[in-house]
């Protein structure tokens, strides 16, 4: 059988084809139209494999825009296909952290990957993918830059976590002389901070696994490790394990 799992963030859009084995994959920007953008991360996922859409099995949607596409055959909580895709990467995996374009959550695993328990942070920005585009652009480099700028720099405190409020105290630092570097250390500590937070409300069981695209970032990858006194292990992909997860369920199913 050959399944398609669909990823439609609230940034990025990522599709996987299965068949016992990952056989093609895409990833679009999801911009003002996330049904165009699964159609087009769905077909470039096809190209990629090599196969017909008749072809096709199931279909699962996930992620915030998973009601926007007819084509799919079941819909998943992005909290299930996380935790289904980590843990099929690695079966030793109990707890998933995942920081999203507009939320960010920590799943708590059973061991044979179904979620035991889980917190999300979906009621503002505060430590999320986009606070994190917002802060960058306010220093004007991009996401992978603002981890380099961080590395080896005192971390000056934000007061707020609110993307609003952030945004102005950045502006005011900047205005003040405050190097770039400690900006950045402390914006990449309020990130750390927001993610120990959420963990501390679920049970936090090694193995723990990072996923998500700011999973690809190798200091905000320590941070969070420092902050949660832990060892996360990041997939190869982290961006797809969503899209991975739905397409396992849909396999199952």
């Amino acid at each position: 059988m050959i399944s398609v799992g669909i990823d439609i963030g609230s940034t990025a859009t990522k599709a996987v084809v299965y068949d016992g084995w990952i056989i093609g994959k895409a990833m679009e920007p999801t911009g003002w139209d996330p049904k165009e953008a699964g159609l087009r991360a769905f077909r470039e996922a096809l190209d990629m494999a090599g196969i017909k859409e008749e072809r096709v099995g199931p279909i699962v949607g996930t992620g915030y825009g998973r009601i926007s596409l007819p084509i799919f055959t079941d819909r998943v909580t992005e909290i299930t296909c996380h935790a289904r895709g980590a843990h099929h990467l690695n079966p030793a995996t109990r707890t998933v952290v995942d920081i999203g374009g507009q939320d960010c959550k920590v799943i708590s695993l059973n061991e044979d990957g179904s979620v035991a328990d889980f917190i999300m942070n979906d009621k503002c920005a505060a430590g999320t993918g986009r606070f994190l585009q917002v802060m960058a652009g306010i220093l004007d480099v991009s996401l992978d830059e603002l981890g380099e700028l961080a590395v080896g720099a005192e971390p000056v405190p934000l007061s707020s976590m609110c993307t609003v409020f952030a945004e102005s105290e950045v502006i005011g630092l900047l205005a003040r002389g405050t190097g770039k570097g400690s900006i950045a250390a402390g914006i990449v500590d309020t990130i750390a901070r927001r993610i120990q937070g959420l963990a501390g409300r679920v049970p936090l069981m090694e193995t723990v696994a990072f996923t998500g695209g700011l999973a690809r970032n190798g200091h905000i990858c320590e941070k969070i490790a420092l902050y949660l006194d832990t060892r996360l292990h990041v997939p190869a992909e982290p961006q797809f394990v969503g899209a991975l997860g739905a397409a396992l369920i849909g396999c199952e199913g």
